[in-house]
């Protein structure tokens, strides 16, 4: 497991909220609730809550210091 600061990805990033496959999930509205992690992958979620827990964003680090 990870702890710190997560190393950012300008790459992986902008991959992510352009990929096609999110366009879809979002405008045909096939989102699960917030929340719903638990019941449709509990191993993930159960890791996914540990590694933000432990870890901390570059971006959000900026951020605070130039507050």
């Amino acid at each position: 497991m990870k702890f710190g600061v997560r190393k950012p990805s300008l790459k992986r990033s902008f991959a992510a909220r352009t990929s096609p496959k999110r366009y879809i999930r979002h405008s045909l509205g096939l989102k699960a609730p917030h929340g719903y992690g638990w019941l449709t992958s509990p191993k993930r979620a159960a890791y996914n809550r540990v590694y933000s827990r432990t870890t901390f964003s570059f971006w959000g680090l900026l951020a605070k210091l130039f507050r």
